[in-house]
């Protein structure tokens, strides 16, 4: 079993064993309490880019009603039932769809009884209203329907079948409280408003139905919209269909609880509202036959709801989405979610675990091949995020994707996987580099920690960008310098310009003496070689002219570097005995690059590319065009290139005349091409070219094929 196969066996063990831990806890419940924290993140994420249900309105008993109440009319808290009437009244007047009060009226008036009989008459007038029963244990609550004629909503189709032991706990209620007489036979429907929060005491879903005596409950949302169509005529079948609550062409997913979750539209306020005090106002000046502040046609074909906002009276429902958030409110979302078919579904169970073990594998088998720290920060940084955007992505489409299970299920793979790493490899690993880092570069050893065939003597060949460089008259001043201020310098020198090559990702080949031969594109791929090695050429010169005073300064000598470069195929690999190899390059391209170093001399130059690699740059680079060169051990001429600086430097005042006569002379306009090489005797390429265009343009008939024929290396 290769180390690959037995690696991908491992993580894989991992990730399987995150991935069941995760589940055992998601389907155990305790990680319910932790995934309501990322979903709140999306609800107020995208809840206020979400438009409410134009029909849906509500009138709130705000605190500037009451102040205006007690004020203008001196009515203390509670009001006289009486001032609804006017709520109902123009509600009715304005042609609403249905009206349901988010109020409680269980106890008969402090008013008197006409007080009861004034709002009960505005209850039978308006003919759609909804009233409120609460479906609990409070005290003096009852465990009978009151009977006829307190109006009984239609059956559920299919609920005896859906009605489980387990839902029954959940949905059948024994104890209810039902408003006054006087409310509950004149209402169109009565409807429960009563709901319970998630743990974190936050409300999520809304409950859709309730069962108490043997009848159904709706929700005051779901009410609302039963009580309107039953004033229309119409008697929409109501049947539970596979996990799905049909209200005639409506539908609401459910749960276990026949609850449903809301998908918020913004904080509170989001439905059009309207003050307590501008209708009763309004309607009472209808009354008296003046002009209205408000005009009822506000509430033409609405479901109004009426309900409680002024602090000391608010009936909160905390959501996601804001602490404060009045209940009247949560019943009005239910019924916009119900219109626009906009409730969000619990993801199937299936889904989630295939999900899960599916990332948890593949955190696991991915983590383990990660050799180095960039890799592993990558991993995690790829897949850690992976199941927050699947749950965001997951919430326009109406899905609630839970979050913290699949997550917890990569964290714990990664970890765990990133243990095993250390625990089996990362201190022999760690080992290796420290005994090795000496000998050889860094990528290398990782390639052979990652496959150990790799210590063997073979080659391949492919296109690498080739680096020889040399100090300018090393020899000469060499042997003035006694032994430990020669090797000082050379110290220096080499620690330089190397680590300007490994910083730009080159390999270091091979040190002879003060020379320096390295190369890009192997053995990792990097598309971007020959810009990357030209990079380092530039840098290592410009490091040189810095360090240049301090070299001078220790050793009495001034330091120039001449280096030659090529691109092109070389055959690259362990090389050697079968005890004794090393990684370095073969080929022609190899002793281009080596001769271009050389070839400087002619010039004055201290950098000479081949066109191959110039033009594999892409213009990153200032440069300028050498001319034609032969080489020692070549017939075929090699265009070659200076490299003056990076795209963007200022242009030297000699490049300009330096290429038009360059051109003059490729034409065999000598005098033309001397001409303009003249103004720049500074500028060594210039001074050789002027030098031989001087010779030519003072002779008859002599020409040049504009190629330097090198004779030595």
């Amino acid at each position: 079993m290769t180390p690959h196969i037995q690696r991908s066996i491992r993580g894989g063990l991992i990730g399987l064993l995150a991935a069941v831990g995760a589940l055992a806890l998601w389907l155990g419940g305790v990680l319910d309490g932790l995934e309501y924290t990322p979903w709140s993140w999306r609800v107020r994420t995208f809840a206020p880019g979400l438009p409410p249900h134009p029909q849906v309105k509500i009138v709130l008993l705000d605190q500037a009603s009451l102040d205006w109440g007690k004020k203008e009319n001196g009515w203390a808290w509670p009001w006289p039932r009486t001032v609804y009437s006017a709520v109902l009244d123009f509600c009715r007047r304005g042609g609403a769809k249905a009206v349901a009060f988010d109020v409680l009226y269980t106890e008969p008036s402090v008013y008197e009884a006409a007080d009861d009989a004034a709002l009960g008459d505005a209850v039978r007038r308006s003919s759609n209203f909804v009233g409120a029963v609460f479906l609990g244990s409070p005290s003096g609550a009852t465990t009978q329907w009151p009977g006829d004629p307190v109006p009984i909503a239609p059956p559920i189709q299919g609920l005896d079948q859906w009605l489980t032991p387990h839902r029954a706990q959940q949905v059948v209620r024994s104890r209810a409280t039902f408003p006054i007489p006087e409310i509950a036979t004149n209402a169109a429907l009565l409807a429960n408003v009563s709901d319970r929060p998630d743990s974190d005491g936050l409300f999520r879903r809304a409950e859709q139905f309730r069962i108490f005596d043997g009848k159904v409950v709706p929700s005051l949302g779901l009410g609302t919209y039963l009580a309107a169509e039953k004033v229309a005529g119409r008697s929409p079948a109501l049947r539970l269909n596979n996990g799905w609550l049909e209200v005639g062409n409506l539908r609401a997913p459910i749960d276990d609880e026949g609850r449903a979750i809301l998908r918020f539209r913004g904080r509170n306020g989001t439905h059009e509202s309207y003050s307590a005090a501008a209708v009763i106002q309004s309607e009472l000046r209808l009354q008296a036959g003046e002009k209205p502040g408000l005009e009822p046609g506000v509430f033409k074909d609405a479901y109004v709801f009426f309900g409680f906002s002024a602090p000391g009276l608010l009936d909160s429902h905390p959501s996601p989405i804001n602490r404060v958030y009045p209940g009247v409110e949560f019943h009005a979302t239910s019924l916009d979610n119900l219109l626009t078919s906009e409730f969000l579904r619990d993801s199937p169970s299936a889904a989630v675990v295939i999900a899960t073990l599916i990332l948890g594998l593949l955190s696991g088998a991915t983590i383990t091949f990660s050799r180095k720290v960039w890799q592993s920060v990558l991993v995690f940084v790829g897949l850690l995020p992976m199941p927050v955007l699947a749950g965001f992505a997951a919430y326009p489409m109406g899905w609630w994707w839970p979050i913290v299970v699949i997550e917890g299920a990569v964290a714990a793979a990664l970890i765990g996987g990133l243990v095993l790493n250390y625990a089996t490899e990362g201190r022999q690993r760690a080992f290796l580099k420290r005994a090795f880092k000496h000998y050889l570069g860094a990528d290398v050893i990782d390639q052979i920690l990652a496959d150990p065939a790799r210590l063997r003597l073979g080659g391949e060949k492919r296109e690498l960008t080739l680096f020889f460089s040399d100090i300018e008259k090393f020899s000469s001043f060499s042997e003035k310098l006694d032994p430990e201020t020669l090797t000082g310098l050379l110290n220096d020198y080499l620690s330089d310009m190397t680590d300007i090559i490994l910083e730009e990702g080159g390999y270091l080949d091979k040190y002879i003496g003060d020379a320096i031969v390295a190369f890009w594109n192997a053995p990792v791929d990097q598309s971007d070689h020959a810009v990357r090695a030209v990079r380092a050429v530039l840098r290592c010169h410009r490091m040189l002219a810095e360090r240049r005073a301090v070299y001078q300064r220790k050793t009495g000598v001034i330091i120039q570097a001449r280096i030659g470069m090529n691109t092109g195929d070389v055959t690259v690999g362990n090389m050697g005995s079968r005890d004794r190899f090393n990684y370095t390059v073969l080929g022609d391209a190899a002793n281009l690059a080596s001769r271009l170093e050389g070839a400087n001399k002619t010039f004055g130059t201290y950098t000479m590319i081949s066109e191959t690699t110039w033009s594999r740059t892409n213009g990153e680079f200032l440069g300028r065009e050498l001319g034609r060169i032969r080489v020692v051990g070549r017939q075929q001429p090699v265009r070659v290139y200076e490299i003056l600086g990076f795209k963007g430097d200022p242009v030297p005042d000699f490049v300009t005349d330096f290429e038009t006569g360059l051109t003059l002379c490729q034409t065999g306009q000598w005098q033309e091409a001397l001409n303009h090489f003249e103004r720049h005797p500074e500028d060594p390429p210039s001074a050789t070219y002027a030098a031989r265009c001087g010779k030519l343009a003072g002779t008859n008939g002599d020409t040049w094929d504009g190629i330097w024929n090198l004779t030595e290396k």
